[in-house]
């Protein structure tokens, strides 16, 4: 009987491997990857409002909002592009040594601005596309607005908690997309958790990009200092506590620690 998905320690395994590729890519097709990721959780963004605008109820609005999300993740994992978000899993390749942090980084920065780069064109298409009128844009421009307000109106400490629940929950995400061997299985690993994520409203930085900007193309009244500093840089850093500290050393500590099959790449 064949397995349907891959235990924890493989897909550790499989991890650090994919790790390994993505180490070692050109910065040109991290760039091209990390734009056409930064458009595909744009393109889930897109449907979450458009659906959370239209439905009355406020609860069944956010769950449907939710559950359109994650379309997103699918693509980036089943089609294939590069998200900072989830690359950030990439410290586990560099606790075992099988490639330096200096690639890690140069992974991480170049991803960054792809993922900016796709989330922000999506924005302006879809600000110049007459999609957002009337109640959506509303939506669209409350959303921004709400976000870019954030530490002001709940504190750094409660942002930074949003940002590191959100990634822990994305990381493990990409984590049992890895383990599942068929599309289904796929699917349904990056469904649940990110429509998760969504519902109990946390912070991931690549969404916000777009969330933010397409609210303040169509009328929001944000400078881009308040963009960046009262959500975006804070977003980030909590991404990167629980998505590449939190959930790779805990995987590390418990599956990969006493492995002596590593070797140090300089």
């Amino acid at each position: 009987m064949n397995k349907e998905m891959l235990t924890p320690k493989e897909i550790a395994e499989a991890t650090v491997n994919v790790g390994c590729v993505k180490a070692n890519q050109s910065m040109m097709s991290l760039l091209l990857l990390g734009i056409l990721a930064g458009i595909f959780i744009a393109f889930g963004a897109v449907g979450s409002t458009i659906i959370s605008a239209l439905v009355v109820d406020k609860g069944l609005a956010k769950l449907i909002g939710a559950a359109v999300f994650p379309i997103g993740l699918m693509l980036v994992i089943m089609a294939g592009a590069e998200l900072f978000t989830g690359n950030n899993l990439m410290t586990l390749g560099v606790m075992t040594g099988k490639y330096s942090m200096k690639n890690m980084f140069k992974n991480w920065i170049v991803v960054y601005i792809g993922n900016f780069i796709g989330s922000i064109a999506v924005a302006l298409l879809i600000s110049r596309s007459g999609l957002y009128t009337g109640a959506i844009a509303d939506k669209a421009i409350a959303i921004a607005t709400m976000k870019a307000a954030i530490i002001t109106r709940l504190g750094l400490s409660a942002v930074l908690s949003r940002a590191i629940l959100c990634n822990v929950i994305v990381v493990l995400a990409v984590w049992l997309a890895t383990g599942a061997k068929d599309i289904t299985g796929k699917i349904l690993a990056c469904w649940f958790p990110v429509m998760l994520f969504v519902l109990s409203g946390y912070e991931h930085s690549i969404a916000n990009m777009y969330f933010i900007y397409v609210g303040k193309y169509i009328g929001a009244q944000l400078t881009h200092l308040q963009i960046w500093t009262n959500n975006l840089f804070p977003v980030t850093i909590g991404n990167l506590i629980g998505g590449a500290v939190i959930v790779p050393i805990f995987y590390y500590l418990i599956l990969m620690k006493d492995s002596k099959k590593s070797i140090s790449v300089k």
